[in-house]
């Protein structure tokens, strides 16, 4: 029964490490897109001699783009929220799995204690009878 609940454990943190990696991936493929959207806001122009109204648009453009920025960043925060919950767990997964680890090592050293003790049992059994034989 340790055992399956020392498997069960690990297998329950080995799929949250790779939760934790995945949220890890979303997080940097955001940097990458934050960093992408304020280098266009950068390099975004228009013609030197163009209309007021391509100002204008220049401005939306803009504002829109900071927007999204905004947006991305609320979500890198939210998955920032959800990557420290998740290693909580992750780090209680793995005390329990410590823990059932280490019963389980008890219990085989008890069942090895046992192994022995019934075979020096049985050798000095065998060795009685060969003295009261001989």
């Amino acid at each position: 029964m340790i055992e399956k609940l020392y498997k069960l454990k690990k297998t329950q943190t080995d799929q949250k490490l790779m939760e934790k990696g995945q949220i890890m991936a979303k997080i940097s493929h955001i940097d990458d897109e934050i960093m992408f959207t304020e280098n266009k806001i950068n390099t975004t122009s228009v013609q030197r001699h163009g209309a007021i109204s391509d100002f204008a648009v220049l401005a939306i453009h803009r504002n829109t783009m900071k927007l999204h920025i905004s947006k991305l960043k609320s979500e890198k925060e939210a998955l920032y929220i959800k990557l420290e919950a998740l290693v909580k767990e992750i780090v209680e997964l793995q005390k329990e799995t410590e823990q059932y680890g280490y019963i389980l090592e008890e219990e085989k050293q008890e069942a090895l204690r046992k192994a022995l003790l019934v075979e020096e049992e049985a050798s000095s059994e065998y060795i009685q009878s060969k003295y009261i034989s001989g």
